[in-house]
């Protein structure tokens, strides 16, 4: 059950964020943008959808409400109760289930004494479990709001999770130095690009 507050409604900001985004879509299809139109309102909203949110969005494209709650429902990235500050999804998938993805569940628990679908007692943290984050080759992984962290142990996950509670900003991307996508020992084709 979605809980619901009395009113939302955009920030100037990011109404004029909306009407950018609605205007990407030809006359007629309008509508098109509720993702993009969720997301924003799910940010400005502390990271979930009520159902004035819903009921806003719908308004605001001209749709049915139950037409935004199947997208709502639909996609995992929307979240339909409130989450902690620190929201952090940890892939579940096989790429991070065969690099130890098991682990880093369980440093995240340990750690912060919660467990898969909590949030901390502070609001601080809340942990969801998600199908694949599109980052296979340096699992495992985890995405903290809008950051990825990659290349996972239990030891540099608990590492985020200190530098979080004492808030400060830890590092995004591979957490073992790894170029983009490279292999961890460095490149092995194209080394030479260039030379004759």
């Amino acid at each position: 059950m979605i809980e619901t507050k009395e009113k939302f409604e955009f920030s100037s900001k990011n109404q004029i964020k909306a009407d950018q985004y609605i205007s990407r879509y030809p006359a007629g299809k309008q509508q098109s943008a509720v993702m993009p139109l969720l997301y924003l309102a799910q940010n400005q909203n502390g990271g979930w959808l009520n159902q004035a949110v819903l009921e806003y969005i719908a308004d605001y494209l001209s749709m049915s409400a139950i037409k935004v709650y199947e997208v709502a429902t639909f996609y995992t990235m929307y979240n339909l109760k409130p989450v902690g500050k620190h929201h952090i999804q940890l892939c579940r998938t096989t790429p991070c289930w065969l690099r130890g993805a098991n682990s880093i569940a369980e440093a995240i628990c340990e750690k912060l004494s919660i467990k898969h679908g909590e949030t901390t007692p502070d609001g601080k943290f809340t942990l969801t479990e998600v199908e694949c984050l599109g980052a296979c080759v340096n699992a495992p992984v985890v995405q903290i709001n809008n950051d990825f962290y990659e290349d996972l142990d239990k030891k540099s996950m608990k590492k985020i999770l200190e530098l979080l509670q004492e808030n400060s900003t830890p590092s995004s991307g591979s957490q073992k130095q790894r170029h983009t996508s490279a292999p961890q020992s460095g490149p092995k084709t194209l080394i030479t690009l260039g030379e004759k």
